[in-house]
């Protein structure tokens, strides 16, 4: 299956649901972090949990206008207008941080992205949240795997194509699968998270090639 034709052929009306319902499902899953829990270390380096979410919402009240502004005023460094717009987002405490992220919750405001890309990012990123937490979410093998899709043939925002070349990826849990080479198999969810540079979920993977994709991963 060509997965430029499945994505142009779905358009993006189908996809902002999806976005909704993972930030629905991570807002309730942090409703009761206390304080100390907030400032666990995230899959992302050097970003705790809370800021993770504070990019998430910066995300999602960014348009493409208000991304570039950004962008010149930063003088093209993307990491100074990240972090730029995520400390905007961050709020006085925990429980202001998780508040403007529900504020969010049903905007359909993107930087110049394509809407699967930002369905990828809240699951990325809700997982960079959620494992360092322990908590564990049963994400729609439907969705994860329009996600997989994506990121197989983009290496737009975060190197994914680029990173599986070479490896051939199948999914336990669902329908995907991408290249060939050595096998790397496990589920759907640790196959994206893998594919976006998250070492940890290669322990949740099997196959000849998950050492070099380990190896990708860590040099990153």
């Amino acid at each position: 299956m060509d997965p430029g034709a499945t994505l142009s052929s779905r358009g993006t009306t189908g996809v902002w649901p999806l976005i909704h319902a993972e930030r629905t499902a991570l807002a309730a899953d942090l409703a009761e972090l206390t304080d100390e829990r907030w400032a666990t270390p995230s899959l992302c380096s050097e970003l705790t949990v809370r800021e993770v979410l504070a990019h998430l919402t910066a995300g999602a009240s960014l348009n493409s206008v208000r991304w570039l502004a950004g962008v010149i005023r930063c003088r093209f460094d993307f990491d100074k207008q990240v972090a730029m717009r995520l400390a905007e987002q961050l709020g006085a405490t925990p429980v202001e941080t998780l508040e403007r992220f529900r504020r969010v919750i049903p905007s359909t405001t993107k930087p110049p992205l394509p809407a699967l890309a930002m369905l990828g990012e809240t699951i990325v990123h809700g997982e960079d949240i959620r494992r360092p937490l322990g908590i564990v979410r049963a994400h729609p093998v439907e969705t994860i795997t329009q996600v997989a899709d994506y990121y197989r043939g983009s290496d737009l925002v975060v190197l994914a194509k680029g990173r599986i070349g070479g490896l051939r990826l199948t999914a336990t849990d669902g329908p995907f699968t991408a290249g060939a080479g050595p096998l790397v198999s496990g589920s759907t969810l640790a196959l994206v998270m893998a594919m976006t540079g998250r070492t940890a979920y290669c322990d949740d993977l099997e196959g000849e090639g998950v050492k070099l994709l380990r190896g990708r991963c860590e040099t990153a």
